[in-house]
């Protein structure tokens, strides 16, 4: 038997959808309380059952004040700290480690005389005595999966964390210490507002096998050609955040929430193997002692091309991975106004770029380079689509907030499923290899790869430029980016499926038990991927298609978004600045919605309609095709064809490929073929003639029997 949620008349259906979608967003201002006890601010009520859904939120959201105004802006005195940096590393490929040194300039823009300061260790994280690694637990059952134990294998024989080797400023040494993934560093005298203070961090670390730990960075190693790829992110020590909200954000990193950091100056220098391909944050400064004339000049030529131009090629590529050399080359890269920097290093990369031309303050166009680099095991799948997801990237993110804000956009494939960093991210989508040497890739690996680059270069955007604490608030960039993701993958083209965005996906979520609000803390939440991502991007896809509509809600997260880029904001900044902006009060939504895990608990969920499984493909295969036809189409889809916002595939028919041009109900021979086998095995299986087989199956398929299950 096959089930499907529908009903046998079109019109109920999609009207049973409807309803039960606007109940679910009802629940913000429907339910009722648990208890007839309520507490916000001055208002409490101890009798009766009475709850007002639609009072204000001042009782919960901070005052205003002179850092951040009651309109959400940055008030008139808002204040950040900077930290700019002069770092050289060198990676030491044979036994996996780097080295590094680092010049750090510490500006005190606050009101506060600071003693001492706060610096992140993030790679203590894999220290055997670290919160992380004591606090983690196998479950009630006692079992423990593979990848668990192949974890703790490693972690068995791996000297992880940093290891300081000096801490000084002007040749004195500094007194510090060592707190989990912090390290405090007490200055020689307090450091007065508006004062710098600079010092030095030599420091060195092992690096992680990525496929054990599934860390944010990490290597992976290629055993049939035994070379390695690297993927360096929370490499350097770096400063701790200071805000007027929070003071110190040291709070310990435990794998899930992220960081927020300070903005500032990069000068690195990057010291690898010479036959290594270097990606990373900032603008490469010393191209002609790294690169090829072959090399610069395909990249001259990528500036104003309109499609990708290979930098390096596959053959050359392949014929790099051979080579192998003791000898040491230093790539050497800035980056201006940055809060952090990452970078990747392997001699199997393959290297395409595509200039993106968009306008600069003035209006002026500018070029901001969109560059992949992947190894052969990404072919044909990484050349087709991941510059080309990146551009797509840029080109909506910038409608819906500002300007893309760095020269350069990368996607780096390699061990992490997905990270991002400024002008750099880490995406994992590998092809499928084949006897005959042939790689191909599948449906669902393609909606991967433009997927992962949509959303992580996006992370660019939120939070690497709107600078929002994922360890206090993580949806703030995850659910926000998770929001404009679902708006560009709505872009690209009509088979591409969404994964979160949708309102009627998650309606199962929000009337389930294991939940939490969204104003949870990144470790304390029960379900992450719902909680963080799907629900408030939900959510604000509801607010523009359906409450405020796109008119006043595009502008109002526009103006957020241009207020505080480059700066740091809270929720309260957020909430208040789409209110003020759009003209509309909204802490009704804001207080379902985010602060609760309301929703209400009467309503009719599933129509079951159920028939015979004929197990013929062109048949199921049509009525599954009617009833993906049949379902409700996205409000976002209606409203781009409404607006005439073409998709990329459209107006590129070049990425066209087999998935496009076929759904995923088209029959194949093969399909055809297990068909016929399954036949034959019922004949074997019954002892039936093969024609009287055949007339029974005819007649049960033909009666086509029906029968529904309401819940």
């Amino acid at each position: 038997m096959t089930t499907f949620e529908t009903t046998s008349d079109r019109q109920p259906r999609r009207v049973l959808r409807a309803v039960r979608a606007l109940l679910i967003v009802a629940a913000s201002c429907l339910a009722a309380p648990a208890v007839a006890e309520i507490d916000d601010g001055a208002l409490r009520q101890t009798k009766g059952s009475f709850e007002d859904h639609f009072r204000q939120l001042d009782g919960t959201l901070p005052d205003p004040n002179v850092y951040r105004s009651a309109t959400g802006a940055p008030g008139p005195q808002y204040w950040q700290q900077r930290a700019d940096y002069d770092i050289a590393v060198t990676l030491d490929e044979a036994n996996r480690r780097i080295t590094g040194t680092e010049t750090i300039r510490y500006q005190n823009n606050s009101p506060e005389r600071l003693r001492y300061i706060w610096i992140q260790l993030d790679q203590n994280r894999f220290r055997s005595d670290s919160a992380d690694q004591l606090t983690r637990t196998i479950g009630d059952d006692a079992r423990i999966s593979y990848n668990r134990m192949r974890a703790e294998q490693f972690l068995s024989d791996f000297d992880g964390g940093h290891k300081i080797i000096a801490v000084t400023s002007d040749g004195a040494a500094l007194p510090y210490v060592v707190n989990g993934t912090q390290m405090r560093i007490d200055l020689p005298g307090p450091l007065a507002p508006g004062g710098d203070f600079e010092f030095t961090i030599a420091w060195s670390y092992d690096i992680a096998d990525a496929r054990a730990l599934s860390p944010r960075a990490g290597y992976e190693h290629f055993p049939e050609d035994g070379n390695d790829i690297f993927l360096l992110a929370q490499w350097y020590p770096r400063l701790v955040a200071f805000s007027d909200y929070e003071g110190w954000h040291n709070k310990e990193f435990l794998g899930n929430g992220e960081f927020t950091l300070e903005f500032g100056d990069f000068e690195v220098d990057i010291t690898v193997p010479a036959d290594h391909v270097v990606s990373s944050t900032g603008v490469l400064q010393n191209p002609s002692d790294v690169m090829t004339r072959e090399q610069r000049r395909r990249m001259d030529e990528a500036e104003d091309a309109d499609r990708p131009v290979f930098i390096i090629t596959p053959e050359e590529a392949l014929e790099n991975e051979a080579e192998g050399t003791d000898e040491m080359r230093t790539w050497r890269f800035e980056a201006e106004n940055v809060r952090d920097f990452a970078w990747a290093t392997s001699r199997k990369f393959i290297w395409d770029a595509q200039g993106y031309e968009q306008p600069n303050r003035d209006g002026a166009p500018e070029k901001v380079m969109a560059m992949s680099f992947y190894p052969k095991e990404g072919e044909p799948l990484w050349s087709r689509y991941s510059t080309q997801a990146v551009i797509h990237t840029m080109e909506v993110y910038s409608r819906y907030s500002f300007p893309y804000p760095y020269p350069t956009a990368q996607s780096v494939n390699g061990p992490v499923g997905g990270m991002e960093y400024p002008m750099i991210t880490f995406n994992g989508p590998r092809t499928d290899p084949h006897e005959d040497g042939d790689r191909t890739y599948t449906r669902g690996e393609k909606e991967f790869l433009i997927g992962v680059v949509i959303h992580e270069v996006g992370h660019i955007y939120f939070p690497m430029t709107v600078n929002s604490d994922e360890r206090q608030w993580t949806w703030m960039d995850e659910g926000i980016n998770t929001f404009l993701q679902f708006i560009a993958e709505s872009e690209w083209g009509e088979g591409m499926r969404p994964d979160r965005g949708e309102p009627r996906w998650i309606t199962d979520y929000m009337t389930s038990s294991n939940q939490a609000p969204i104003m949870t803390n990144s470790e304390s939440i029960l379900q992450f991927g719902n909680n963080a991502y799907a629900k408030p991007a939900t959510a604000l896809v509801i607010l523009r298609e359906t409450i405020l509509g796109r008119e006043l809600f595009d502008f109002a997260f526009r103006e957020y978004a241009n207020r505080w880029k480059f700066k740091r904001p809270t929720p309260a900044d957020l909430f208040r600045t789409l209110e003020e902006a759009s003209g509309v009060d909204l802490d009704w939504f804001w207080r379902g919605w985010f602060y609760s895990t309301d929703h209400v608990d009467v309503s009719l969920d599933r129509v079951h309609h159920m028939r015979v499984d004929t197990s013929n493909p062109d048949v199921e295969e049509a009525w599954n095709r009617e009833q993906h036809e049949d379902a409700p189409r996205s409000r976002t889809q209606v409203y781009n064809e409404r607006d005439g916002i073409s998709d990329r595939e459209d107006r590129m028919p070049d990425l066209r490929d087999l998935y496009s041009e076929n759904d995923e109900f088209t029959v194949t021979d093969k399909d055809r073929n297990e068909f016929d086998d399954f036949l034959e095995g019922l004949e074997d299986e019954l002892h039936a003639d093969p024609e009287w087989m055949r007339r029974v199956y005819d007649r049960a398929v033909e009666e086509n029997l029906n029968y529904y299950v309401l819940e």
